[in-house]
């Protein structure tokens, strides 16, 4: 067995809260979890009205709702066929303590940074299908995400409600005319039926690995998390390709870590992609037999099992 001492200082005096943990041969973690193991996760669509796509995500005790709201937009200048996404992460204070004051400013600031990273390209989200007249008009998405409650995970749980929210997204239709004087005139169809549907397919999932002792954890809790010294977050399509990896925390790892990890996130993150398409498109079928739960218009709960 190898024990895992960790020391968690939250405040400038001698307090301090200790929390013991321990890896075991056999791969289990204190939870019963394996190594490579999900806590439960939730996941509801069409969480909030006035968004063009929505969904909330609870893994463990984990909140996330994310908000997409499609508007028109001016295309950048050297990519003047394709439309955009802009990330805005909002941490809620009532999440955790620590998002109090400036404290929530920073980490959204971080997570957005890469969020924009990870999603905004060509290869994961069809940039090319948003533009509406090259050079002059385009649709941008403005992908809103609220931290309700943090334990932990917190780049995993935005990923997959990132990619749910996007699967919920209907763009309305666009229709452009010429007046008189050759002005092009845009009008929106007015039918709820009448849309664009993003193709979420190449959408990554972001997988974190935190390194506890010699071995490396996913989805860790905020106690796995205080006993880590450093997190490998890694992006992987459903084909197991690696589309980003950014190395997060104080301390240092080593190429074999590196490699193992990443291998790691590479199985994980390719495992969790096909029953989260299925489950979103099995709820998608259902239309409005969906059943009505709970929070802001929400609809049936999804459960991801864990990843083998």
């Amino acid at each position: 067995m190898e024990n895992v001492l960790c020391l968690n200082r939250s405040t400038g005096d001698t307090s301090v809260a200790c929390c013991m943990g321990s890896l075991r041969t056999d791969d289990l973690r204190v939870d019963g979890r394996g190594c490579e193991d999900y806590r439960h996760m939730e996941i509801e669509t069409e969480m909030v009205s006035n968004t063009d796509g929505s969904a909330k995500v609870t893994l463990g005790h984990t909140d996330v709702l994310v908000g997409v709201k499609a508007e028109i937009g001016k295309p950048r200048p050297m990519v003047p066929d394709e439309g955009y996404l802009e990330f805005f992460v909002d941490c809620s204070a009532n999440a955790t303590p620590e998002f109090e004051g400036r404290g929530g400013d920073e980490l959204g600031m971080e997570l957005s940074n890469t969020l924009y990273k990870v999603f905004n390209n060509r290869y994961s989200v069809d940039l090319k299908s948003l533009s509406i007249s090259p050079g002059e008009h385009c649709w941008v998405l403005y992908v809103d995400v609220l931290l309700l409650q943090c334990d932990g995970n917190l780049f995993d749980a935005i990923s997959v409600a990132i990619k749910a929210a996007l699967f919920n997204t209907k763009i309305p239709k666009v229709h452009i005319s010429e007046d008189e004087e050759g002005g092009k005139e845009i009008e929106l169809s007015d039918d709820p039926y009448d849309c664009m549907r993003l193709n979420v397919e190449n959408v990554p999932c972001i997988v974190t690995l935190c390194k506890v002792g010699h071995r490396h954890v996913v989805d860790a809790t905020l106690q796995e998390k205080a006993c880590s010294v450093a997190s490998l977050i890694i992006s992987v399509t459903h084909k197991g390709t690696v589309t980003c990896v950014r190395k997060v925390g104080g301390g240092s790892l080593d190429p074999e870590s590196i490699f193992e990890m990443t291998e790691t996130g590479k199985r994980v993150g390719k495992a969790l992609h096909a029953p989260l398409m299925e489950l979103l498109q099995e709820e998608e079928s259902l239309g409005k037999k969906r059943q009505k739960v709970g929070f802001l218009d929400t609809t049936l709960i999804v459960a991801v099992s864990h990843c083998p």
